[in-house]
């Protein structure tokens, strides 16, 4: 059932995304062609035959990404080559692109990958987009990435969260990990969109919901659990990074595992939350085990596998 409200549904489409890649809002009309979020690499020739279904012959002309996490902004080098089209990105992210400072870029510390992009302009709290007709108050929106952002279309009483909130939750809390507040940056991104007129939220992962408030109910009590007890939250990161990684390569050995735990900074920062350093051997073998009980990868030998 398509939830959009009626005037948005000829400009805007939603491609739900399964993992590894986020969900892709596609806008067409007057304003032009405009992609919000642009999935991961290993996906990205679905992302552009994706766009091309829907565009036939005319022209992407801008990209926008609400945080530059690999599964957001994995399609933008190749839609970019494919189209020579405009990008624009988070403004505080603006240097590290600039440079590809990969310390500072997210991709190497999670284990994933991302092709180098460019970006043409910036975007920031308090900006305005014109996206399908209609428009668009950017919001700052930190807590699981601490530049992250979302997009508001008060006159559709829309919102597109990103990773701030899901029907069931929202992404991981990475910067708790490295002795960083994000926490109270959640909560408050929580408080903003309930102070928002919103009877549509299009989320970074999962469909199109309309029952905002339950969805804002689930994440206030699932960052009350986090928050309690911050190997939650590492504990939550590490099995989504491995079970990422698995989804994408298919299969490692737990060596493999065990070295990426430890050469991957947030990984990392996790596991020495949970484990000190000469148990990490230990602490990827129980993790992995719990994955396997969960049904989220299979383990032979020394193999482990995505389910």
């Amino acid at each position: 059932m398509n939830v959009l409200p009626q005037p948005l549904r000829n400009a805007m489409t939603v491609f739900e995304r399964g993992w590894l890649s986020s969900n892709n809002v596609l806008f067409a009309s007057a304003d032009g062609a405009a992609i919000v979020d642009t999935g991961y690499a290993s996906h990205a020739p679905q992302t552009l035959a994706l766009v091309q279904r829907q565009l036939g012959a005319r022209k992407l002309d801008l990209i926008v990404n609400t945080h530059l996490h690999s599964d957001h902004c994995g399609g933008n080098a190749l839609l970019q080559h494919t189209y020579a089209c405009d990008t624009l990105i988070p403004a505080s992210e603006a240097h590290a692109v600039r440079d590809w400072d990969e310390g500072a870029l997210t991709f190497r510390a999670t284990g994933q990958r991302c092709e180098r992009f460019g970006f043409t302009g910036t975007i920031e709290h308090g900006a305005m987009l014109a996206l399908g007709g209609f428009e668009w108050n950017v919001l700052g929106a930190p807590g699981h990435d601490p530049h992250s952002l979302m997009l508001h279309c008060a006159e559709m009483r829309v919102l597109i969260s990103a990773d701030a909130l899901w029907e069931n939750g929202f992404g991981v809390i990475f910067p708790e990990l490295e002795g960083a507040s994000g926490f109270a940056e959640e909560r408050a991104v929580l408080e903003l969109i309930s102070q928002l007129d919103v009877d549509v939220v299009i989320p970074g992962h999962g469909a199109p919901f309309t029952d905002v408030a339950r969805a804002l109910d689930i994440a206030r009590s699932r960052l009350d659990y986090l928050q309690a007890d911050p190997a939650r939250n590492a504990k939550n990161a590490l099995k989504v990074l491995i079970v990422f990684k698995l989804m994408e390569v298919r299969a490692m050995t737990l060596d493999a595992l065990v070295s990426m735990t430890e050469n991957a900074r947030s990984m990392r920062a996790a596991a020495d939350v949970l484990a000190p350093s000469h148990e990490r051997r230990a602490l990827v073998e129980r993790i992995v085990g719990e994955l396997a009980r969960g049904g989220a990868v299979k383990v032979s030998g020394e193999m482990v596998s995505a389910a």
